[in-house]
């Protein structure tokens, strides 16, 4: 009986799962089948491929650990080693990141991964660690458009006085100002807030009008396209730096490939998208007067927010790769 125990013993020490599998903690605010739960999950599909399971990835969705601000706080800490973030609520752990939320800096997708993929990106990333995190790459929300159920918007004097839900960023505060909403800050979701009328409106890249119903309490799209939301998707630097560099290489790589393919799934499906939201009532306005919202947001680059030197430095290099 005692060696029985032993040899079963044995091919549980050795099994390959039980005592050396890592565990990678990672969290995201939105429900499954969500962009930022798409990168995630295939992130998860190929770091248990190409580690034979030695890492394994718990993905804790739907703000079950928090807003994106708390999950940001809990992987500075080493509490949580991943996350798939917003861009916005970075700017409060690393002002650098306004520069990518800027109003109407990229064109187009191809425009967005050229200068994200490329050092102005890896700028980005790599200014993070001093705020305790290891960037790794973007992946994205998407290009964001405006809704709400008040009134038809195509210009920037539609908008004056609606009350907009804002992520909890100060850029965004300032943008919407500026364009002469009433930005309200407000985290994730924010169904029952639009159902009931505590806001007018929100503004989102078109998935999330579709996933999260959008089309039933919202009348109105505008295509905006006013700002470029990528996800950034971030390690705990503490945590980071004590895995081997075998295992950084391999997380690195698969976070990477996970972001590609879902970029690639998200612009893919955004002309099903429009169909279904046309089809579910929604009116879209698909050609705003854009040269005007640019106008009343041309000045941003000249507020408090920034003026610090490696922000300011960092957006005149941003604004002229793009020209």
């Amino acid at each position: 009986m005692k060696k029985l125990f032993i040899i079963v013993l044995s091919l549980f020490l050795f099994s390959g799962t039980a005592f050396s599998a890592m565990i990678i903690k990672l969290g995201v605010v939105t429900k499954p089948g969500s962009a930022q739960n798409i990168v995630s999950e295939k992130f998860k599909e190929l770091i248990e491929q190409r580690s034979k399971g030695e890492i394994q990835v718990k993905i804790f969705h739907s703000s079950s650990i928090g807003t994106e601000t708390e999950i940001l706080q809990q992987i500075q800490m080493g509490a949580v080693q991943m996350g798939v973030i917003t861009g916005g609520p970075f700017d409060t752990f690393d002002p650098i990141v306004r520069v990518i939320n800027y109003p109407f800096i990229f064109k187009d997708n191809d425009q967005a991964d050229k200068i994200l993929d490329g050092p102005l990106g890896d700028e980005i990333l790599k200014s993070l660690e001093s705020s305790g995190f290891k960037g790794l790459c973007f992946s994205e929300n998407g290009f964001r458009n405006l809704t709400n159920n008040k009134t038809a918007v195509k210009t920037p004097e539609d908008i004056k006085g609606l009350k907009i839900r804002v992520m909890s960023s100060a850029l965004h505060n300032e943008i919407w100002k500026a364009l002469g909403a009433n930005p309200t800050p407000m985290p994730w979701p924010i169904y029952t807030e639009l159902e009931q009328g505590v806001i007018d409106g929100q503004e989102n890249p078109l998935w999330v009008m579709e996933v999260y119903k959008f089309y039933e309490i919202q009348k109105y799209m505008t295509l905006t396209r006013h700002v470029y939301s990528p996800h950034i998707d971030v390690a705990s630097l503490k945590w980071w730096q004590t895995l081997k560099p075998e295992q950084q290489e391999m997380i690195q790589k698969s976070m990477k490939d996970a972001a590609v393919f879902q970029r690639n799934d998200n612009r893919l499906k955004d002309a099903d998208r429009i169909k279904l939201l046309k089809e579910k009532g929604m009116q879209i306005e698909a050609n705003p007067d854009i040269d005007a919202f640019r106008a009343k947001v041309l000045n941003l680059k000249n507020i408090d927010l920034y003026k610090e030197p490696k922000v300011q430095a960092l957006l005149l290099k941003m604004l002229d790769a793009v020209k």
